[in-house]
């Protein structure tokens, strides 16, 4: 692991985001919140959370931060009425005090959301895709901030 032993404790934040791509008719039922294993989500939203504060466990060499603050949005992307094929966006925003930041926790956390919708619409949406998957800001520390 990298030494941050020496680095200052700054309020230190990242948002990440993804897409999945569904069948129109998949994105009505997430939409309505009732799908086959239930509110898709509310189901991905806990998953998020989960991802952030798993990612010490998940990604070799990442430092153990306490998580204490993490937002989840899910949006769908406006689309031509005739197209069959929908992009929902979730975004990860993770925040902490510490000496390392958040990024890797905020892209986890969005990439577990979006594997939970895919598990959660695969066996009504063979085509469902996901990627994606970015950084959008970070600050704190000595780099201070940053934006795509």
């Amino acid at each position: 692991m990298v030494d941050v032993s020496s680095k200052n404790i700054t309020l230190r934040e990242a948002s990440a985001c993804g897409v999945i791509e569904m069948l129109a008719s998949s994105a009505e039922m997430v939409r309505k919140g009732d799908g086959k294993k239930g509110d898709v989500l509310s189901v991905a939203r806990l998953a998020a959370i989960g991802g952030v504060k798993w990612t010490q466990h998940l990604i070799p060499l990442c430092h153990a931060i306490p998580i204490e603050a993490v937002s989840v949005e899910f949006s769908f992307e406006d689309r031509e009425s005739n197209e069959p094929i929908e992009r929902l966006r979730c975004t990860v925003t993770a925040r902490t005090s510490g000496k390392t930041g958040v990024e890797m926790e905020a892209m986890t956390g969005a990439s577990i959301a979006l594997l939970t919708v895919y598990d959660m619409i695969k066996s009504i949406d063979r085509h469902a895709w996901l990627g994606e998957i970015r950084l959008l800001s970070k600050s704190g520390g000595k780099s201070g901030q940053w934006n795509r």
